[in-house]
């Protein structure tokens, strides 16, 4: 009987090779000489290995980061970009697979199936990173906008993933800096600046107006 890891194999050496997937699993699994009910002890589609595939990338990545000494140490902003610069290296290990998966399953405004069980394992790491920076003050707590924080962090998950695979730079440098550029703008605009001390004074002003009042010339 066949491991998961050897359908796994098998699946991704005949996606990449064939550029599509199997005719339907009756075929895949008569060419690796095992039954139907093997393939399915492990997965129920050909979707679903794509899916574990992509969860195990990003869960791994997860984990490796979380283990080093300087972690803790780390700001939230850090602690994204080292994600991103992590998450991008262990890609490379199946890039040629990341490129075939994306492209086969893109929708004009959804999330990809494919990606089903890695958003909500990347959101619930990246609302840590979040709570983390609220509670020490390094990002600012906004109404409204704050629970809105993780999906513009999603947004960039989506934005670098596909630079990256379109990118024919060097080393992939270019996704190195779109990383940079990308996660410092959206850590900006998390962070306190001139317009939200502008917003607590006109605020102050608001509960306190019969002061304002009595101070006019």
């Amino acid at each position: 009987m066949a491991t998961a890891q050897q359908i796994r194999t098998a699946y991704l050496d005949y996606v990449l090779t064939n550029n599509e997937k199997p005719k339907s699993v009756y075929v895949f699994v008569k060419k690796l000489k095992i039954t139907e009910a093997d393939f399915y002890q492990f997965f129920s589609s050909f979707e679903s290995i794509e899916k574990t595939i992509w969860f195990e990338l990003t869960f791994e990545t997860i984990s490796k980061i979380k283990e080093q000494e300087v972690w803790l140490q780390y700001t939230a902003r850090e602690k994204m970009l080292s994600f991103f610069y992590s998450y991008l290296e262990n890609l490379k290990n199946e890039r040629s697979f990341v490129i075939y998966s994306l492209k086969n399953h893109r929708g004009k405004f959804s999330t990809p199936d494919v990606l089903a069980g890695v958003k909500p394992i990347f959101e619930n790491f990246a609302q840590e990173i979040i709570d983390e920076g609220l509670d020490n003050g390094e990002l600012a707590e906004r109404r409204f906008l704050t629970k809105r924080y993780k999906d513009a962090l999603w947004i960039q998950f989506a934005f670098i993933v596909n630079f990256w695979i379109n990118d024919d730079s060097e080393g992939f440098e270019k996704s190195d800096e779109a990383i940079e550029k990308g996660i410092n703008v959206t850590f900006d605009l998390f962070q306190h600046s001139p317009i939200d001390n502008l917003l607590e004074y006109g605020k102050f002003l608001s509960r306190n107006g019969k002061f304002a009042d009595k101070m006019r010339f």
